[in-house]
């Protein structure tokens, strides 16, 4: 097991979690960098077939991030029971905060390092 890596992720969440944007399910988190990161055209269908998930519960997933402005729906003209998940400019803003997650915290010190033995927050 590489600690040093799992170290970086912890770093990496707990700024995630104090940034204030918004609290995303493992899923959701998921979803949003498979629509940004990768090509498209991405359906509910694809989506669910890449995440190993059904097709509902990539749709309850895709309403919250809807709702959140990170993605929208997009029906297809050729086959209205089809849509597609598209990006949004909220959506590359959040993954443009997330990437700029990766900067040191603040007096250099790691989210490990920030909390003691005993649980206890150092900051």
């Amino acid at each position: 097991m590489n600690g040093d890596r799992l170290d970086q992720w912890t770093d990496k969440l707990v700024r995630y979690v104090r940034s204030g944007l918004p609290d995303l399910t493992n899923r959701q988190m998921a979803m949003v960098l498979l629509i940004y990161r990768t090509d498209g055209p991405h359906t509910v269908r694809g989506m669910a077939k890449v995440l190993a998930v059904t097709k509902p519960v990539v749709t309850r997933a895709l309403t919250t991030l809807c709702k959140l402005g990170l993605a929208r729906r997009e029906i297809d003209t050729a086959d209205r029971r089809s849509l597609y998940i598209r990006p949004t400019e909220a959506g590359t803003a959040f993954l443009r905060d997330l990437d700029s997650m990766t900067s040191p915290l603040p007096n250099g010190g790691s989210a490990r390092l920030a909390i003691g033995s005993d649980g206890k927050s150092r900051s």
